[in-house]
């Protein structure tokens, strides 16, 4: 084996560092933290999930809306958020549609939320054993 500093393997070997993927838990408490920093910020909701063909429920997205503000951060697309479209958010974050549902749209929201609201129903959907606590609701 023949040792070489690591200024020379540069041009010998393609040289990356490695990637580190968030998990799950961390993806969506990511997610809450943003959404925290602005409290008081209107997000728009996503109109009435429950009722759109899966193609067209899968494609749904809002300027201004809770995923908006997850896409627009550089550590969750490098993560592989591919858009703010509603089932790029469920297969990234790793979330059912109910859960997404219950984060997102207008039939619990109105038209729009507060982020703050918008960051406790994440943390909700985190830790399902404490519902009623992020909620007031039960499972």
């Amino acid at each position: 084996m023949e040792h070489r500093p690591l200024s020379e393997l540069s041009s010998v070997a393609d040289l990356k560092k490695p990637v580190r993927v968030l998990s799950r838990r961390e993806r969506l408490d990511r997610w809450a933290e943003l959404l925290e920093r602005e409290p008081d910020r209107l997000l728009r909701t996503l109109d009435e999930i429950e009722w759109k063909p899966k193609a067209e429920r899968r494609a749904l997205r809002a300027d201004d809306s809770a995923l908006t503000i997850a896409f627009n951060d550089p550590v969750l697309r490098s993560d592989g958020l591919g858009s703010d479209r509603f089932g790029d958010a469920v297969d990234f974050f790793q979330i059912s549609e109910h859960d997404a549902h219950i984060v997102l749209c207008s039939c619990h929201g109105g038209e729009s939320m507060r982020s703050e609201e918008a960051a406790r129903r994440v943390r909700g959907i985190r830790s399902p054993s404490l519902w009623a606590l992020y909620f007031g609701w039960f499972r």
